[in-house]
């Protein structure tokens, strides 16, 4: 896209939030006054049904967290909730239909060492964390999707700590707690999941966080019955 293109569409968006009466030069301030008991990097936030936010794992300077907790924007303050059953981050965190929050894989220990298969499952009514099915590849920096019936694509990933990534893609089933493997990506991914959209059916990890140059699009087309193929860019 070039700048020419980039100021239309930056004017259109103002002239959008215009209509709407949303006070442009109000809409772009930040507010810093609300920390978070628990200071972390490489975490999860989750948007959930009743507004709250789901923060969950990460790492700091020395250690890799278990800890959660919600941010209520009503009041502006966060709380502690139960801690996942393992300590993890470069995870995934993904809502389902029914109210629950799947997070799976992950890296148990700092420096991206200690990848893990282990998924687990929070429930938002009673604030705590239980096991569900193991991933059939351990993996971390992975993407996560929610489908439209109601399963969870999860393809890409790093595997081990000698960053060595994968193309394999598997689907999690919540009615069962299974996961199955499902067509394997055309590219390897490491960091796809920083930039995943949904164009008119399709799934397109764009890129990769890496030293490499960013690696091509993909797309990854959703067939029923809940295949999955993926497709040259």
């Amino acid at each position: 896209m070039n700048i020419n293109a980039r100021m239309l569409m930056l004017r259109v968006i103002i002239a959008c939030m215009s209509i709407l009466g949303v006070d442009c030069a109000q809409a772009a301030v930040w507010n810093t006054n609300y920390p978070m008991s628990t200071a972390r990097s490489y975490h999860t936030a989750t948007l959930l049904p009743n507004g709250k936010v789901l923060v969950a794992g990460g790492q700091n300077s020395s250690s890799v967290t278990s800890s959660a907790e919600l941010f209520d924007p009503a009041t502006g303050k966060w709380t502690s909730t139960g801690a996942m059953t393992t300590s993890r981050c470069y995870h995934t965190a993904t809502l389902l239909p029914n109210g629950k929050v799947l997070v799976a894989g992950g890296a148990t220990q700092t420096g991206f060492s200690s990848i893990t298969a282990s998924a687990e499952l929070y429930d938002p009514t009673t604030g705590t964390w239980t096991k569900t099915g193991t991933m059939t590849t351990a993996r971390g920096y992975h993407v996560a999707v929610l489908l439209a019936n109601g399963k969870v694509l999860v393809a890409g990933g790093g595997i081990n700590s000698s960053a060595v990534i994968t193309s394999a893609s598997e689907i999690y089933d919540p009615a069962t707690g299974i996961w199955t493997s499902a067509n394997a990506m055309t590219t390897r991914a490491p960091g796809s999941r920083e930039c995943c959209s949904r164009m008119a059916g399709f799934w397109l990890p764009v890129g990769s966080l890496s030293s490499t140059p960013p690696l091509p699009a993909r797309r990854f087309l959703i067939r029923p019955p809940v295949l999955g193929r993926p497709l040259a860019p």
